[in-house]
């Protein structure tokens, strides 16, 4: 007798543990959570008898927290609308036809209250579709604008012009830019031996220009010498005419010179010569300079 008593307990808890169990299972399957950072929308399979909602996406946007759903019937579809980064790399051509690679850096969201038409129009991977189809197309129709020196003089007004007309794209398609800017531009060798080759094109220019300046120099010095010479030979011609102490001045002059030069020479002697015997007055002779070297 107790053996049976022990048998229909543990029957009746088994069953109840069963009960409890797909109780748990059913209720389970008719709730679901979107955490911080999430929202959803949802998509009916038939139309809902109890809201009278429609089948298909419904327009409306669930927020964050534990909400119910009829099982086999609605399933949400959990968006992440956190700010997420993103690099697309690119490569394009200028506009005097250098190629250039440019990695474009985004911060990008979907617009909360148009999450069901991102769905409807594009699924849960919307940004993986769409971000980088219309960055290369953006990238390559601006810097098709500007020459290879351009982008890197320019590179502040490239940025800002990519960033205007890439958030007005992403905006057609329900999508928020917060940041926008290149990262990473490099060009090819042909650039950089075009660079080389200009630089020094620069440099022989520079030098020529110098000597240019340099021999317009010397043309004006040389006209200036050559009109101070006429003018002097005009006034020692204008002096002659007058009478001979110009002559006699230079002749003291270039004496002068001479003296003071013998002057500082040890080796120098003069000799003076001695009274002329005949003629007149006993002028005196023209003396000699002698230079003795040492032995």
């Amino acid at each position: 007798a107790m053996q049976a008593v022990l048998d229909r307990l543990l029957s009746r808890v088994a069953m109840a543990s069963v009960g409890i169990m797909a109780g748990a299972s059913a209720l389970n399957s008719c709730i679901y959570d979107i955490d911080g950072g999430k929202r959803a929308v949802m998509f009916n399979r038939f139309p809902n008898p109890f809201t009278g909602d429609d089948s298909g996406i419904q327009k409306y946007v669930i927020k964050e927290g534990t909400h119910f759903k009829i099982p086999f019937l609605q399933d949400p579809k959990i968006f992440d609308i956190r700010t997420r980064p993103r690099a697309i790399p690119t490569v394009t051509g200028t506009k005097d036809l250098q190629m250039v690679n440019i990695t474009l850096r985004l911060l990008s969201r979907p617009y909360i209250d148009s999450l069901p038409q991102i769905y409807q129009q594009l699924g849960l991977d919307y940004d993986e579709r769409i971000l980088p189809s219309i960055a290369n197309e953006v990238l390559k129709s601006v810097v098709a604008q500007y020459d290879a020196e351009e982008l890197l003089k320019k590179r502040e007004m490239v940025s800002r012009e990519v960033k205007e007309q890439l958030t007005q794209r992403a905006h057609d398609f329900h999508i928020v830019l917060e940041d926008i800017s290149i990262t990473h531009l490099t060009f090819g060798k042909e650039f950089a031996t075009a660079i080389e080759r200009k630089q020094v094109a620069q440099q022989e220019a520079e030098r020529q220009k110098f000597v240019v300046a340099k021999a317009e120099q010397e043309r004006k010095a040389n006209v200036i010498r050559a009109e101070g010479e006429a003018e002097a030979a005009k006034m020692i011609s204008s002096a002659l005419k007058q009478g001979p102490a110009l002559v006699e001045l230079r002749r003291l002059e270039a004496a002068r010179d001479i003296t003071a030069t013998l002057a500082k020479s040890k080796n120098v002697i003069f000799i003076p010569s001695g009274s002329s015997h005949g003629g007149r007055g006993g002028d005196a002779g023209t003396g000699m300079l002698l230079n003795l070297k040492e032995a």
